[in-house]
């Protein structure tokens, strides 16, 4: 995908995304959103075409009754970015034009990643903490405890225990008719709606269940966001750059805890790559190594996700900070000191 010129004001999707489609009538109404994504390796794993033909039926359905219905639309259109095109971005600005250049359409190309990426560091380079919404941008339905049915539109397939979707009274089968008011075509309408969702909230659904149509609640607690997985996307790359200099990070299987004498609840973060060039080599610099392991980290508290460790980090220290962060290697304790970016 490419976003020079992107208007910013009408297009705002999940930038991590191999694939975004958007259902406009011609006033650039939006209608609906399609696409998704959960995992590094397979970009369709939460799409189908099944999927994608229904969100296109359902749209058509919602376009039938225009304008009647413009009103309950609105939602899904955003308010303006403080940029309204991408190459505005303080990080993007002379480094990307509005058009691809024809002499070198590959370099001038930017990608949809970059513009997640340059929200982050506007924060990044003021020395102000990330805000949680753009550090978990687009909640994937997990973190509300619903998985949806990929070949179909907007239908919970699983809800998890003791979730906010549980309480609620959500129950498999269920389809989702619309959240805060608005009509859903796909899992992406349902991240809209979580994206634009605030820390603690009340969040209305209409459900249809069999022949019955009912309202329900979902009630979302403080931090309900920070529960989703960051580590995938490809704007992640950068924070590593800016929290960990460099570094990819694993929770420590149990086998391996087992192993190296550390308990299943203590922290133990497996550094798999060390970054080699440039910002991403801060960590190579400061002595880490491939096959060390994170023990001890300011703030972070207890067995911790990599996701964990950059919301932690990226909360409390700000750009020119240090830390020292215990690394157990070959079984001796080692204290290396990461200056952060």
């Amino acid at each position: 995908m490419q976003a020079n010129g992107l208007d910013l004001s009408l297009f705002q999707f999940d930038f991590d995304l191999t694939f975004a489609a958007f259902f406009l009538n011609a006033d650039k109404t939006i209608y609906g959103r399609f696409g998704t994504r959960s995992d590094q390796k397979d970009a369709m794993r939460e799409m189908s075409m099944e999927g994608f033909a229904r969100a296109l039926e359902g749209a058509l359905r919602i376009h039938s009754r225009f304008p009647s219905n413009r009103k309950i639309l609105a939602g899904k259109r955003g308010a303006p970015l403080r940029y309204r095109v991408p190459e505005l971005f303080p990080s993007l600005k002379g480094r990307f034009t509005a058009k691809l250049s024809k002499q070198q359409p590959a370099r001038s190309c930017m990608h949809c990643h970059m513009v997640g990426a340059a929200m982050r560091k506007v924060y990044r380079s003021s020395r102000k903490p990330i805000p949680e919404d753009v550090l978990f941008p687009w909640p994937l339905p997990s973190v509300v405890g619903l998985r949806l049915d990929p070949k179909q539109m907007a239908t919970v397939k699983e809800v998890a225990r003791g979730s906010a979707a549980e309480r609620a009274g959500l129950r498999s089968g269920d389809q989702l008719l619309s959240l805060s008011g608005q009509p859903l075509l796909s899992i992406a309408d349902v991240q809209w709606v979580l994206h634009r969702t605030r820390a603690t909230d009340r969040v209305s659904a209409r459900v249809r269940r069999g022949t019955k149509e009912l309202d329900v609640e979902l009630a979302l607690k403080p931090g309900w966001r920070s529960g989703g997985d960051i580590s995938w996307r490809t704007t992640t790359w950068d924070l590593r750059r800016m929290a960990t200099g460099g570094l990819v990070l694993e929770d420590l299987a149990d086998a391996q805890r087992l192993k190296t004498k550390l308990g299943t609840r203590e922290l133990a973060l497996l550094v798999k790559h060390v970054g080699q060039y440039g910002e991403h080599a801060v960590a190579k610099r400061a002595g880490f190594q491939k096959g060390d392991i994170i023990v001890e980290v300011p703030g972070l508290r207890g067995r911790s996700s990599e996701t964990d460790y950059l919301a932690t980090i990226l909360a409390s220290k700000m750009r020119g900070d240090s830390m020292l962060i215990g690394v157990l290697r070959r079984g001796r304790r080692l204290e290396l000191r990461l200056r952060l970016q």
